[in-house]
């Protein structure tokens, strides 16, 4: 990364001119952010991503950040001695794992983003689910991969009902960042553990977000030959589903982006969360930092 005392103004000065238009276009649109990855992990990218969200809010757009934390919940349950089960890449999430879900979520993780967020000059307001019932969920249904009338149960892991978004509205239009932990709440008010991809996706359709951006561990989506692709549309993306290229890790991330781009998110954005500044790079300049997926 070049350090900045070394560019020279009129350099500085064309960086700023070319992040213009976008700053017009976007002026006053939502984006949804997915954080997680080495972007959440590793301190100089926690504060680069704190900085790039209060950014993005003082020229005018109206970030909201989603946020994951399976690394830290890991952790966490080994603490207690508990060892994680996983079924076809879901995290079985019995009681006892529910309440660790919720506090290293809602509290340990969540909080850590808002400081850092407070910390870089913005005001972030830390939710989850349950907060002016914003995210309503049922038990996930998990269908057998191989043998369809079998289903798997995950204990409380959530599939959403429905989406309120009148609270993330309402902070919104009152200058803050909501920062948004993935736990939805059952018609009893039991707790559910949710898919951060998921969350993001559905939240970006509802609050008719211009874009999603995803932060990941990958430069995005690449071909078979490894290379990456730049720009897709939801129709390329289809073919790229059917012959096998989009797999593994991948799929339900794509899956989600998929599914705002063809239900009215003008542009979902799989990016690298390891390159320092990716997500201001991607949205305020030409450069490609990742994978655009577009609506058509």
């Amino acid at each position: 990364m070049t350090d900045p005392a070394l560019i020279a103004p009129r350099d500085k000065a064309e960086i700023l001119a070319q992040a213009l238009p976008y700053i017009r276009k976007f002026h006053g649109k939502t984006m949804v952010i997915k954080y997680g990855g080495n972007a959440m992990t590793d301190p100089a990218l926690q504060a680069d991503f704190a900085e790039d969200v209060v950014l993005l809010k003082l020229v005018g757009m109206n970030p909201v950040v989603v946020h994951g934390g399976g690394p830290q919940i890991e952790t966490a349950l080994n603490r207690l001695g508990k060892k994680g089960e996983f079924i076809q890449g879901m995290r079985v999430t019995d009681a006892e794992t529910m309440e660790v879900v919720e506090w290293v979520l809602a509290g340990e993780v969540q909080q850590d983003i808002v400081g850092l967020i407070n910390q870089a000059g913005g005001k972030a307001v830390g939710l989850t689910g349950r907060d002016g019932g914003l995210i309503r969920a049922q038990k996930l249904k998990m269908v057998d991969n191989q043998d369809p009338s079998k289903e798997h149960d995950v204990g409380q892991v959530g599939d959403i009902v429905s989406i309120d978004p009148s609270v993330v509205k309402a902070l919104q239009d009152d200058a803050f960042i909501p920062v948004i932990s993935p736990i939805g709440f059952g018609e009893h008010n039991e707790s559910y553990n949710i898919n951060a991809d998921v969350v993001a996706g559905k939240l970006a359709i509802v609050l008719k977000a211009e874009k999603l951006v995803l932060l990941t561990n990958t430069p995005g989506v690449l071909d078979k030959s490894g290379k990456l692709l730049t720009d897709l549309t939801a129709r390329e993306i289809d073919a790229l589903f059917a012959d096998g290229t989009i797999s593994g890790g991948m799929l339900p991330k794509i899956a989600g982006a998929l599914d705002a781009a063809k239900s009215g998110v003008n542009s979902v954005h799989i990016i690298d969360g390891r390159v320092p500044h990716a997500m201001l790079l991607e949205i305020l300049t030409e450069q490609a930092y990742g994978t655009m997926i577009r609506s058509h």
